[in-house]
């Protein structure tokens, strides 16, 4: 009867990893030299990149719900992540209701760090977790993550997710014949 159980038991948890599996999806687009796993099909997006125009914008449900923006900054050689962060918190200051949170390190394909921060928009507590992930010594990818305060923080697991997946495509190189 125990045996059975823990059969039982194994079944299920199979069947649960396998269908939390099926769901990812992988963004990746010829117009830019990224690729993410997005954990959730609740994810939609917004704005697809261009040749013009090489943004990405995710929504997750609802824009006040979840909202992705990823964005390119080129930098100096020798600038550090933390004066990258100083840079766009300098932009973020001006913003009603802005309160600065910490920064944090963060690791995934892309090393780098968070930044989170809260403000008002529209008499709401929002907030937003901006992850800098740098490819090499002169580009930096923020991932900038804004919602409703409660909302966005309970889908953290998943904009872990997201900037944990971030990295750049492999370029593979011809067959020499």
């Amino acid at each position: 009867m125990k045996l059975s159980k823990f059969f039982f038991s194994l079944a299920i948890g199979a069947f649960l990893a396998v269908s939390i599996l099926a769901q990812t999806r992988t963004f990746s687009d010829a117009n830019v030299e990224y690729t993410f796993d997005l954990p959730n099909p609740t994810w939609k997006i917004a704005a697809n990149p261009s040749e013009i125009n090489p943004n990405v914008e995710y929504v997750y449900g609802d824009k006040m719900d979840g909202f992705l923006e990823v964005r390119k900054l080129t930098v100096k050689a020798d600038e550090l992540v933390s004066e990258t962060i100083a840079a766009e918190e300098s932009k973020l200051k001006f913003m009603q209701g802005y309160v600065a949170g910490k920064d944090e390190q963060f690791g995934g394909a892309l090393s780098g760090r968070v930044f989170n921060f809260e403000y008002i928009r529209s008499a709401r507590n929002m907030s937003g977790r901006f992850y800098f992930l740098k490819s090499n010594d002169t580009t930096v990818y923020v991932l900038r993550f804004t919602g409703e305060r409660d909302k966005l923080r309970s889908i953290r697991n998943q904009t872990d997710s997201i900037a944990r997946t971030f990295e750049i495509k492999k370029i593979s190189s011809p067959d020499p014949k």
